[in-house]
C-alpha cells in the first residue's frame, strides 16, 4: 500500500490539467492518450510530489456519468448501476507507471446529482439518486486503491453552494470511502462560511479547500478544530492565467503555516487547472514547487 510521501509540505494538484491537442497515429486508437501523457509529463517536469492522471478525457461530470448504466447524456433514465468496468483506472495506472505517488480522483455523487436531470419515476428525490451514484462509484474507489494510488479524492464543489443535502452527502461519501485503507480526501471549492461545520463532519482524512482566491476561508478554518486531519492548502489561483511569483506563493504558504502548522499542509492549486492555457498551468505548478522548496529550507 502506497502512503503519502513523508516530506514536509508535499505538493500536489487538485486534478484536472489543460488537455493537449490530438496528434499522432496513437490517436486512432486512443484520441486522448497524448493528452494524458502530456499532463503527467508536465506535472513531473514541474516537480509535483503527488500527481494525477490529468483528468483530460472530458469535464468532471461526463467523464463519470457516461459510463454509468441508467444515465444517458445529462438525463437519468433508469436506476443507476455500477459501470461494467473501471472509469479512470487505466489513465491512473499510466500515471503510476511514471510516478510513485499518484492520487485517484472521483467526482462526488452530490455534484453529479445536481448536474443531471431526472427523467424517470425511479427517483422521486435527488437524494435517492445521490445514494445510488455513491454506491455505483464505490467500486471505482477500491479499484484505484488496488491500482496503487496513495489517496482517493472525492470532488464535491457543489457542497459550498448550499444546494446539496449535507446529511445525504455524508452518507454518500461514506459509501465511497469507508472501505479504503489509504487516506481519503474531500475537495470543496468556494466560500465555506455557510457549510463549514457540516463539511468538517464528513468522513475523510484530508480536506482540500481554496485559499488563494478565497482568503475568507483562512479565517473560517482558523477558528475550527480539524481533528487531526491534513489540509490541502490551495495557494494558486486556478481562475487566473497570470502566473503568481514564487514570492507571492511563499507568502500564501507562510500564512497557512502560521494558522494550521506546516506539518498539517499539502500544497496545491485552489482547483483544477483545466481551463487555463498549458503554459500558465505549467508555470503555476513550477512556482508552487519552487516556493515549497524554499519554505522547507527556511524551516530547517
Amino acid at each position: 500500500m502506497t502512503k503519502i510521501p513523508d516530506i514536509l509540505l508535499p505538493t500536489t494538484v487538485v486534478g484536472s490539467y489543460p488537455p493537449a491537442g490530438k496528434k499522432g497515429l496513437g490517436t486512432l486508437i486512443d484520441p486522448m492518450r497524448a493528452a494524458v501523457k502530456q499532463a503527467v509529463d508536465d506535472q513531473l517536469g514541474a516537480g509535483i510530489d503527488i500527481i494525477s492522471d490529468g483528468q483530460v478525457r472530458g469535464d468532471m461530470i461526463a467523464s463519470f456519468t457516461r459510463r454509468l448504466p441508467g444515465v444517458r447524456g445529462h438525463d437519468v433514465i433508469g436506476k443507476v448501476m455500477p459501470p461494467s468496468g473501471t472509469i479512470s483506472v487505466a489513465d491512473t495506472k499510466y500515471a503510476l507507471s511514471k510516478a510513485r505517488y499518484v492520487k485517484g480522483i472521483i467526482t462526488g455523487p452530490s455534484t453529479l446529482t445536481h448536474a443531471l436531470h431526472i427523467s424517470t419515476p425511479m427517483y422521486r428525490k435527488r437524494e435517492e439518486l445521490t445514494v445510488d451514484l455513491a454506491q455505483a462509484l464505490s467500486g471505482e474507489a477500491i479499484a484505484l486503491e488496488e491500482a496503487g494510488v496513495c489517496m482517493v479524492q472525492v470532488d464535491e464543489p457543489i457542497l459550498s453552494t448550499g444546494s446539496a443535502d449535507l446529511g445525504i452527502a455524508k452518507e454518500a461519501i461514506s459509501r465511497i470511502t469507508s472501505r479504503l485503507k489509504i487516506p481519503s480526501c474531500l475537495h470543496v471549492c468556494g466560500d465555506l462560511s455557510g457549510v463549514i461545520d457540516e463539511i468538517l463532519s464528513l468522513p475523510v482524512r484530508i480536506l482540500d479547500f481554496e485559499f488563494a482566491n478565497n482568503e475568507n476561508n483562512l479565517e473560517i478554518l482558523g477558528e475550527k478544530d480539524l481533528m487531526g486531519r491534513k489540509l490541502g492548502f490551495g495557494c494558486l489561483d486556478s481562475t487566473d492565467s497570470h502566473v503568481e511569483s514564487v514570492e507571492t506563493v511563499k507568502e500564501r504558504i507562510r500564512t497557512g503555516i502560521d494558522i494550521f502548522g506546516a506539518e498539517n499542509l499539502l500544497l496545491d492549486p485552489d482547483c483544477g487547472l483545466r481551463m487555463l492555457p498549458r503554459e500558465a498551468a505549467r508555470g503555476k505548478l513550477g512556482h508552487l514547487v519552487s516556493a515549497a522548496k524554499e519554505i522547507r529550507e527556511e524551516l530547517e
